[in-house]
């Protein structure tokens, strides 16, 4: 995402806090996004909020890191990765219910987000949503396979993280990014509808049975990140022959 793209709004619904990312284009994640996304969580829990809606566009919820700086070296390519990791665990500890609106297209590190969230709410409408590092040349960090294990069919599980294979909405949902599917008009009121029912949920006990839950992986992969980080290499581009 090039410096000065508009970033993700926070906005709260009642007691529903909305984090939008538009960009305009493919909702890429990079440094200020990640900031404006972390603002948003400290937002809502500072507002009382009980619940928290991550949503995209029309047509795309987000291809994942942003390009120009994970093409732009490998310092800086970790850094953001790192960054990103850092932030997808304390999303996936969040002591709110989490709910994805995936609009679209969700890629790599947008697959990633979904992967981190509570309950996701995807489109019918054609798109693409998976873990593509593979088919592009890069491993997978430790946190996007603990997540996928985590969240993920274990029948899907090797096909989704090594084999880098890519889902529409109704496999998305089979194999465990989406929860549910929805005519594209209706993925917004339909994610905030099950924010709001999670939001009955006594807080207390949705936190505590979530760490619970979590925990275990949060603490692995936070351990082992920055050595992690330090082994991945950006992918090499193509070669003249293809």
């Amino acid at each position: 995402m090039t410096t000065g793209a508009p970033r993700p709004t926070y906005v709260l619904d009642d007691e529903v806090a909305v984090i939008t990312l538009d960009d305009g284009k493919a909702n890429a994640i990079g440094h200020e996004v990640l900031g404006s996304m972390n603002d948003g969580l400290d937002r809502a829990l500072s507002d009382d909020a009980r619940a928290v809606v991550i949503a995209g566009r029309d047509g795309r919820f987000s291809a994942g890191f942003d390009l120009a700086t994970m093409s732009s070296g490998t310092t800086a390519m970790r850094e953001l990765v790192a960054r990103g990791g850092r932030f997808y665990m304390r999303l996936y500890g969040y002591p709110l219910p989490t709910v994805a609106a995936c609009t679209g297209h969700a890629l790599a590190g947008g697959a990633i987000l979904l992967l981190a969230l509570d309950h996701r709410v995807g489109t019918a409408a054609p798109c693409r949503i998976g873990l593509n590092e593979v088919a592009i040349g890069m491993g997978l960090p430790i946190f996007a396979v603990e997540l996928a294990r985590a969240r993920l069919s274990s029948t899907h599980l090797e096909p989704a993280t090594m084999a880098a294979r890519l889902y529409d909405g109704a496999g998305a949902a089979a194999a465990g990014y989406l929860d549910r599917v929805v005519d594209p008009d209706d993925v917004i009121a339909e994610a905030m509808a099950d924010a709001r029912r999670l939001a009955e949920l006594r807080t207390g006990a949705y936190v505590r049975t979530k760490q619970l839950v979590r925990q275990a992986t949060i603490d692995h992969v936070l351990a082992t990140l920055d050595d992690d980080i330090g082994t991945l290499s950006a992918p090499a581009p193509p070669s003249p022959t293809g």
